[in-house]
């Protein structure tokens, strides 16, 4: 299965073949509908304007959850969409989560137990006893600085058999990661912060997109 969303995530059509169907369980030639991984929620996407209402990864493949009552057939050929304001979202918020996450870790050596990259925000949990707003205006202030050099985002393959990708910019060591980027720093923007604290010794930082607040 080719992943036309690594190679070009800005693609919001494809024409596809059907490899197989088991009932609803559809696989494809080739997809431009990402599927939940690493935190980033899935793709909203349509075949033939029949909607994708779940994914499932095995091995390296994607199957594609349709409705019941679908009509598609083997060797079929048909037009996949995605709802491409969504996936600029996740894509933009997907990367301000990796650069705040490798700023706070650099700096302040907090340990990642977790992350989400939703639509409207994304999120990530450390394990931290200290109130980590406290370093909001330093993180912020560094991450400004990353936009606005407006540094091109460099993605590719660290092992091509196990499918295994990373992003990287001038001044970070090339970061282990299978979602999709934007071009560059300055296409993600600016963003807002905001601290929770979800449980004992967990510290949550929130981060919305400045025009999406």
């Amino acid at each position: 299965m080719k992943k036309i969303f690594w190679d070009n995530p800005y693609q919001t059509e494809l024409l596809t073949k059907i490899i197989s169907i088991e009932n609803n369980k559809i696989l494809f030639e080739e997809t431009i509908a990402y599927s939940f991984s690493g935190g980033q929620e899935s793709d909203k996407a349509w075949i033939n304007n029949v909607p994708i209402l779940n994914s499932i990864k095995e091995d390296h493949l994607i199957y594609y959850i349709l409705p019941e009552n679908h009509t598609f057939t083997v060797e079929q050929i048909v037009r996949m969409t995605i709802d491409w304001p969504r996936r600029h979202k996740l894509m933009r918020l997907h990367f301000a989560a990796e650069l705040i996450l490798e700023i706070v870790t650099q700096k302040y050596g907090f340990e990642k137990i977790g992350a989400h990259i939703a639509e409207h925000k994304s999120r990530i949990d450390f394990i931290a006893d200290t109130n980590i707003s406290i370093y909001f205006e330093k993180i912020l202030d560094q991450y400004n600085q990353i936009i606005n050099q407006d540094l091109p985002i460099k993605t590719g393959y660290s092992d091509i058999e196990n499918q295994r990708r990373f992003w990287e910019i001038d001044g970070f060591a090339q970061v282990p990661c299978g979602g999709t980027h934007v071009r560059s720093t300055g296409e993600v923007g600016y963003v807002a912060l905001k601290r929770d604290r979800p449980g004992k010794s967990v510290e949550r930082i929130e981060i919305k997109l400045v025009d999406n607040i």
